[in-house]
């Protein structure tokens, strides 16, 4: 069942938050920088290596999330070596956890091929599977068919 929706005359996808964040990182070198992030990658080259990118292909990704404020970029400078950066989610690139968790799981689920993912996140104290599930922020778990979108003069809490 798909969402209900508001009436359509009383809204626009003028400004849609899905194209607006698709813009910001919907690209597959970018959620795959932002997936390394996640894993603890901070520095350049590692990036680039565990990414497969070439190195001016990772330095413009990173620069545009550095733009967008989703990473920060401090220098470092190894003795004896020219100063180089690191790159660290910032508060607002923490807040993608919740999406990279759910593309996670959707990707364990339908694009993992026979041999399964390579990963599972689990829950530090108990070793339980984490999965993102939607809920509304009195707590309650929501499905699918539950869903009414409202225009976005609703009140956000």
């Amino acid at each position: 069942m798909s969402p209900v929706l508001a009436d359509r005359g009383s809204w626009s996808l003028e400004n849609c938050s899905i194209k607006n964040t698709l813009d910001l990182v919907g690209n597959k070198i970018s959620l795959l920088l932002l997936r390394e992030a996640f894993l603890g990658t901070t520095r350049f080259d590692d990036f680039a290596e565990r990414v497969e990118v070439s190195e001016p292909a990772a330095a413009r990704r990173l620069q545009e999330l550095v733009d967008v404020g989703l990473f920060e970029r401090t220098p470092y400078r190894p003795a004896g070596q020219r100063t180089r950066y690191e790159y660290h989610l910032t508060p607002k690139g923490r807040a993608f956890l919740p999406v990279m968790t759910a593309l996670r799981d959707w990707g364990d689920d339908w694009a993992s091929g026979p041999a399964g993912p390579p990963l599972h996140a689990v829950h530090r104290e108990c070793g339980e599977p984490i999965r993102a599930e939607l809920r509304c922020r009195d707590g309650h778990r929501i499905g699918r068919g539950e869903i009414e979108l409202r225009s976005g003069s609703a009140p956000r809490r």
